[in-house]
């Protein structure tokens, strides 16, 4: 598909040396003047996410997660999972002690131990070739000396008012005299910059232990939670290898659960069983099909997707070709599935995003998130550090795959992805968007696969996902009526998108070429750039 100069849009960025993508300009900078000075992909990615962690305080924090896939230049792939876990006295039998029967955003009871900064550590020791003291640098500056507020930024935040509004300390930290602040206004984060610089100095230890870790307990504490210092502590990031399916003769890595990255799996298996490439990507058929198959996808995933210590069955079961085609069996092409078979999930047996690429071919696909808008809304004053509610995927009662229990990890929504052709690399990339996640991952891929796309086009191109509890498809405006239309026809609720849905970056890797081709999500503030 080529584009249409006359049409407001981007052009993907090319370039042959290295390229950085991310959701926000200020980081995309950070990344690209890392690599210029020497820096390696995982360098660059760290010194952009720390910078994202100041500028966009509602998307991610160092009070998050954060999972990444670093891709070799001979194609190896290594995952890390840096997600923390429940406290150790969160149990299911301890939050019915305390009268808690659901974990919703704002419960200290969702805030799992932050994973991110012991994650960071451990990629830069990993692959890393620089320390927080070089990569922090803007980052630091940014918080102490000011940021202005960016336009998508800026939009999200006014939605996030009356959560703020509701804790004294978060209100101070992130309301201007009330209300969400305008594009443009410069705000500085002091507290903050001091907890950047002192990890900077001391490396992760100096988040989990000492002054910052006791801060974060002390607040927790007095919102009700059960978190320790021993329970900092003791968080560590996991090494895992990224679970591989093939997609018409490319191979799709994700990482293995708690994450979700096995539903893309299912989902692309399942849209292999159909002739998708002959469809009309902007047509009925097409986001038929997809949405059918993310619905019974995400069933799998809220049956089944969990710490894989708690899960019933082994990931790869869920991928295999039997079963693939047990799920593909319930598609009609003619109408809409009236529910999700129960019988037929039985096996047989707000984030940010950034993909770099570096001169020597070395990519990273790295994603670190709070989870809710401005996460569960507590900040820990003195250290300035905003906490995540990544524990709200957890059930407070027992008996469910993601039953909240002290040590467990909740399953995450976050996932970076990679993509291998003929066994080199080919793309780096991923989606933001909650939930929509996985989905998404299927859609920018056979937007690339299926359809012929180059990166931007696939990230442009519009989208559509189904509301969790009525089904209902959110399609967003640019869909056009006929295929509106048509859906209703084939059976489908659609209702317009609240918003745009997710974000998404990527770099496609050409290696016979040497080329780089680089696109980032117009839905929000960033961009890809390279040299």
């Amino acid at each position: 598909m080529k584009r249409d100069f006359q049409v407001p849009g981007r052009s993907p960025v090319f370039a042959r040396e290295a390229a950085a993508a991310t959701s926000h300009p200020l980081a995309t900078s950070a990344a690209i003047e890392v690599l210029q000075n020497g820096g390696n992909a995982v360098d660059a990615a760290i010194a952009a996410v720390a910078v994202q962690c100041v500028v966009e305080p509602h998307m991610t924090g160092i009070g998050g997660d954060c999972f990444a896939i670093v891709m070799e230049p001979d194609g190896r792939l290594t995952g890390f999972n840096g997600s923390g876990a429940a406290p150790r006295a969160a149990t299911p039998q301890k939050l019915a002690d305390l009268g808690v029967s659901e974990i919703d955003d704002t419960s200290p009871h969702a805030v799992t131990v932050p994973g991110a900064v012991r994650a960071w550590e451990t990629l830069l020791k990993a692959h890393g070739t620089r320390n927080f003291k070089d990569l922090f640098k803007r980052s630091v500056q940014y918080a102490r000396d000011g940021f202005p507020v960016s336009p998508r930024v800026a939009h999200d935040w006014v939605k996030s008012v009356d959560k703020l509004a509701s804790d004294p300390v978060s209100a101070a930290s992130y309301l201007v005299k009330g209300a969400a602040p305008s594009v443009g206004t410069i705000l500085k984060y002091p507290r903050l910059a001091d907890t950047l610089e002192a990890i900077a100095e001391g490396g992760a230890d100096a988040f989990y232990t000492g002054p910052i870790a006791d801060d974060i307990v002390a607040t927790l504490k007095s919102h009700g939670g059960v978190m320790t210092q021993e329970d900092l502590a003791a968080c560590h990031t996991t090494a895992v290898s990224p679970v591989m399916r093939d997609y018409k003769g490319h191979t799709v890595a994700e990482l293995p659960p708690n994450g979700q990255g096995v539903v893309a799996l299912i989902m692309l298996g399942i849209l292999e069983k159909f002739d998708l490439e002959s469809l009309d990507p902007i047509g009925p058929e097409r986001f038929h099909l997809e949405m059918e198959a993310a619905r019974l996808a995400y069933a799998v995933r809220d049956r089944f997707v969990a710490d894989p210590g708690h899960m019933d069955v082994c990931h790869t079961r869920l991928i295999n070709g039997d079963y693939i085609d047990k799920l593909a069996a319930q598609v009609s092409l003619d109408k809409r599935m009236a529910s999700v078979p129960d019988g037929a999930l039985a096996p047989q047996t707000d984030t940010v995003y950034i993909s770099v690429v570096d001169k020597d071919g070395l990519a990273v696909s790295f994603i670190n998130s709070l989870f809710s808008d401005f996460g569960s809304g507590i900040v820990a004053p003195e250290s300035g550090v905003l906490l995540h509610c990544r524990g709200k995927s957890f059930r407070a009662a027992p008996g469910f795959a993601n039953s909240i229990d002290g040590g467990k990890r909740p399953m995450h929504t976050i996932i970076p992805a990679m993509v291998l052709k003929n066994g080199s690399p080919f793309l780096s990339f991923g989606v933001m968007g909650g939930h929509y996640q996985a989905c998404g991952h299927a859609h920018v891929l056979t937007n690339i696969i299926d359809y012929g796309m180059d990166v931007q086009a696939a990230i442009d191109f519009p989208r559509m996902f189904f509301d969790l509890k009525s089904h209902d498809l959110e399609a967003e405006k640019f869909i056009p009526a006929s295929t509106i239309q048509g859906l209703s026809a084939l059976g489908h609720t659609v209702v317009p998108a609240a918003g745009p849905i997710g974000g998404s970056q990527a770099i496609m890797i050409e290696k016979a070429r040497h080329l780089l081709t680089a696109g980032s999500d117009p839905r929000k503030d960033g961009h890809a750039a390279g040299y």
